[in-house]
């Protein structure tokens, strides 16, 4: 079994083995319980109990790892070749003494004696033993290799996480977990991880937008003038007019029913912007994004230049790989330098390959088109374009794009299509508008949010749901092949109001 990743649970690792449905893997943004959320990040007894469960399990199913995968200790040394050195001893300390033959079970062809010493007699019988160990040792089979051949130490960024200390990271990741529903046997240590990269990548955004909100907050209930600093606060985060004005109406509202504790407060606020963001995944039919079993999947990566179009479409290959799935690179990026080689770099760090057109500014609908036809012929899982970067503004290139949708429509006419638009998190209100313009030209069925640990605009995902209108799929928060992972709604509110 290997643990899925799209689906947020195990894997068959045999394609025919049915897999359970996306529903099952992970809790339903209506069924995760509301009241739990106020838990994370709080003193609360029962979930740091919980933590401690968690990590002592984890900690214990490591240890067994690293004892399932240490070799065996070595057998003990056979004597029986030390006994060849016998005779040739003897000999040397009594000159006279007949050498000392080895019984067998078989019949041994007699060593030549006739004009021959006592220490060369010795020397062709130490030599006749020596070639029947050799014999025996041929006809055995040679045991199973105890340890895999060595290989070229993996980037740090490759690395498999590895469980650290008990801190404060380790329990608020366990914590989000355990407010999901989640039960101890089912978290990895994947997750876990994750969960922290997460936290530590909003950091910029939440020093902006956490600190001065609890300082607005104070101890004291919410008044009309500290919703109009959140307006401010919301605003500053590129959380857009829209979802901005649509949060602050449910707090006005709230406000006028009853006394809203700090509390509270901020309870009902993850509740509104957890609801911006699952909107439209609710209405595209799919809580999560994943390629189907037995069924060509072609996801086309869409976006400007810089956005991180090529690396996003690396760590996707890599954790569709760890995933259990088979994956194909289409090298559709023709016209940027040295794009075909970044893409079969990604390919040859992940171990899947890469179809693409040496030649100068191929056509990228060729690439597209070869590319499906390997998969098609493999029966391969997903295909994965990596399309050329261009301005949402380049009439003729958006045009290109469309026509390299016709191709995949047209040869796989079963397959599932997805167009992911990559959005760099730091460009803010400008990537709200890249999805407007490449949502009409490319139709747009989701959002991938890169460098969110490099911009302190990570509200914009806000944006792009509320205004928008497109579901997030993927997040990246790091340079890590790692560092994507399936958008989780809860997961991102909660580490981006993290204390």
């Amino acid at each position: 079994m290997v643990y899925d990743w799209f689906n947020r649970g195990t894997a068959p690792q045999n394609p025919e083995e049915p897999q359970p449905e996306q529903a099952s893997q992970a809790p339903a943004a209506e069924e995760q319980p509301a009241a739990a959320a106020p838990a994370v990040g709080a003193v609360d007894q029962d979930a740091l109990d919980w933590a401690r469960q968690a990590y002592a399990r984890l900690k214990a199913q490591q240890e067994a790892d690293k004892e399932a995968a240490a070799p065996p200790p070595p057998a003990p040394a056979r004597a029986e070749p030390l006994q060849s050195i016998e005779p040739v001893q003897q000999a040397q300390q009594d000159p006279v003494a007949e050498p000392a033959v080895e019984p067998s079970a078989s019949p041994e062809p007699e060593l030549p004696s006739a004009g021959l010493s006592l220490l060369e007699q010795a020397a062709a019988q130490r030599a006749q033993r020596q070639q029947e160990l050799l014999e025996r040792a041929i006809d055995t089979p040679a045991p199973a290799p105890t340890a895999a051949p060595a290989t070229p130490a993996a980037p740090a960024d490759e690395a498999a996480p590895q469980l650290g200390a008990f801190d404060d990271d380790f329990t608020w990741s366990a914590e989000v977990l355990a407010a999901q529903g989640r039960n101890l046997s089912d978290i990895s240590l994947e997750e876990i991880d994750w969960l922290g990269r997460l936290r530590r990548g909003m950091e910029k955004t939440r020093r902006g937008f956490v600190t001065q909100l609890l300082d607005n907050l104070g101890d004291d209930p919410l008044t009309p003038e500290v919703l109009d600093d959140l307006e401010s606060l919301l605003l500053r985060a590129d959380v857009g007019v829209k979802a901005t004005d649509q949060v602050l109406d449910a707090l006005r509202k709230r406000l006028n029913e009853e006394v809203v504790e700090p509390a509270e407060g901020i309870r009902f606020l993850k509740e509104q912007l957890k609801g911006l963001l699952d909107a439209p995944i609710q209405a595209s039919g799919a809580q999560l994004l994943a390629p189907e079993r037995g069924r060509l999947n072609v996801w086309l990566m869409v976006g400007v230049n810089g956005v991180g179009k090529t690396t996003t479409l690396g760590k996707l290959a890599n954790l569709a790989v760890r995933s259990g799935y088979s994956c194909l690179i289409a090298a559709a990026d023709t016209f940027r330098a040295a794009a075909v080689q970044q893409v079969a770099v990604w390919g040859e760090r992940s171990g899947v390959t890469v179809v693409s057109n040496p030649s100068a500014n191929a056509d990228p609908a060729a690439v597209v088109f070869d590319a499906i036809g390997a998969a098609q012929a493999k029966g391969t899982d997903l295909v994965l374009v990596d399309t050329a970067g261009r301005l949402q503004t380049k009439h003729n290139l958006m045009e290109e794009l469309s026509k390299v949708r016709r191709i995949v429509d047209k040869l796989a006419p079963d397959a599932q299509v997805q167009s992911l638009l990559v959005l760099d998190a730091s460009q803010g209100q400008n990537g709200l508008k890249q999805a407007m313009a490449f949502a009409q030209a490319a139709g747009l069925t989701g959002v991938v949010i890169t460098k969110l640990d490099g911009s302190s605009r990570g509200g914009v995902a806000l944006a792009v749901a509320s205004e928008a209108g497109l579901p997030i799929r993927f997040i990246g928060a790091g340079e890590g092949i790692r560092d994507l992972r399936p958008f989780n709604s809860f997961e991102f509110v909660e580490a981006l109001l993290a204390k």
